[in-house]
C-alpha cells in the first residue's frame, strides 16, 4: 500500500527517469519476459493495489484511489465491476482507499473499502450486483490486504494502523481480531501489511520493520505463535506470494519498484525492476508459470499498469 516519504518519492521518481530512457530489460532468473498488458489512467484513480486470479486467465485488480474493482482481460480488456463507497477519509492516507481483494471458487469477490468512517470493511461482489458490506471493520483502523483461506471460507486481513490481524468469516459471523503482536506493529507508518495463506499459515509483512511472519492457523481455528521468516527486508515490502512446499517467497518493494525472490537462507534476489516497465509494484500472483504484478506508481507518478512475467520452475 501506499507511502508519502518524501525522498521516497524524489527516489522513485529517478528511477522512473532512468527506466523511460531506452535502457534494456533487467530481468533475472528464474523469471523472463516480462511485458506489460494493461495500462490504467492515473488520472482516473486506476492505481492497482490488489490482485484476484479468475480461471480463465483474467484478473481482478482493486484501483485503490478509484475505489473500484476491475476485470482485466488476458488480452488486456479493462472492465470495472464495481464502485465502492468514496465517501470519508482513510486514517493516515488522507481519502478513501480500496485494497485488499479475494476471489472464493464460486465467484464471489471480496474487497477493502477504508474510509475512517462507516463504510469501512469488506464489501461483496457478485455478477450483475451492486457491492455489499458483509463486515464492518472500526472506523479508526485501516485494514489493507487480505487473503482468503480456501479451505474454511475465513478471510484474512491486515491493519497497518492497528497492528492486527483481523479474521472474517464469510460463511457467517462478525470480524475478530485473529493475531496481535510486537511483529504487526507499526513504528513509524505501516506495520502489518502484504498477506497471504499459505501451508496452513497466514504469512505477513510489516513494511516499517522489513520484515515477513508466519502465524500458523490451529486446528481449532486459533493464530499459533509468531514466527520470524524473513528479516532486514529495505525498500517498502508490500504484498508477496509464497511458492511451492519450500517458503520461496515473491515480494513486491514498493518504494524501490523492485520485485525480488526470497529463498530460505539466501540473500534476496531483484528479479524484476523498472527497466522490465515496474512502477510502485504493489502485489504478485503467480498461476502455473505466468507472475502477474500490479503497479500501482504512487511515487513515479508514472504508467500504473499490469504486467506478467514467465517463472521458470
Amino acid at each position: 500500500m501506499m507511502r508519502r516519504y518524501a525522498r521516497t518519492i524524489v527516489a522513485a521518481a529517478a528511477v522512473a527517469l532512468v527506466a523511460g530512457s531506452g535502457a534494456v530489460e533487467a530481468v533475472t532468473a528464474p523469471v523472463s519476459h516480462p511485458r506489460i498488458v494493461a495500462h490504467f489512467s492515473l488520472s482516473a484513480g486506476q492505481t492497482p493495489e490488489d490482485i484476484a486470479l479468475e480461471p480463465d486467465a483474467a484478473v481482478d485488480v482493486s484501483f485503490a484511489k478509484a475505489d473500484q474493482v476491475a476485470r482485466v482481460t488476458r488480452g488486456g480488456h479493462i472492465d470495472v465491476l464495481g464502485q465502492l463507497p468514496a465517501s470519508g477519509s482513510c486514517p493516515v492516507i488522507g481519502f478513501p482507499v480500496s485494497a485488499g481483494i479475494a476471489r472464493a471458487g464460486n465467484g464471489t469477490i471480496y474487497v477493502i473499502d477504508c474510509t475512517g468512517n462507516a463504510d469501512t470493511g469488506v464489501w461483496r461482489l457478485r455478477d450483475g450486483s451492486v457491492p455489499v458490506q458483509v463486515a464492518a471493520l472500526p472506523a479508526n483502523s485501516f485494514p489493507n490486504d487480505m487473503a482468503l483461506d480456501g479451505r474454511t471460507g475465513d478471510l484474512y486481513i491486515t491493519d497497518s494502523l492497528l497492528g492486527v490481524v483481523w479474521k472474517v468469516p464469510t460463511r457467517g459471523g462478525g470480524p475478530s481480531v485473529w493475531a496481535t503482536g510486537p511483529a504487526l506493529q507499526r513504528s513509524s507508518f505501516f506495520g502489518a501489511n502484504g498477506i497471504a495463506v499459505h501451508d496452513h499459515a497466514v504469512w505477513v509483512s510489516n513494511s516499517d520493520q522489513g520484515t515477513i511472519v508466519k502465524i500458523p492457523i490451529r486446528a481449532d481455528g486459533s493464530a499459533g505463535t509468531i514466527q520470524p521468516m524473513v528479516t532486514g527486508l529495505t525498500g517498502g515490502v508490500d504484498n508477496f506470494t509464497v511458492l511451492g512446499s519450500g517458503d520461496t517467497i515473491l515480494a513486491t518493494l514498493d518504494q524501490s519498484t523492485q520485485v525480488i525472490l526470497i529463498r530460505p537462507a539466501s540473500r534476496p534476489q531483484v528479479v524484476l525492476s523498472a527497466m522490465d516497465g515496474l512502477s510502485n509494484p504493489t502485489d504478485i500472483a503467480v498461476r502455473h508459470d505466468t507472475i502477474y504484478v500490479t503497479n500501482a506508481a504512487y511515487f513515479t507518478f508514472t504508467d500504473p499498469n499490469l504486467l506478467i512475467a514467465h517463472l521458470h520452475h
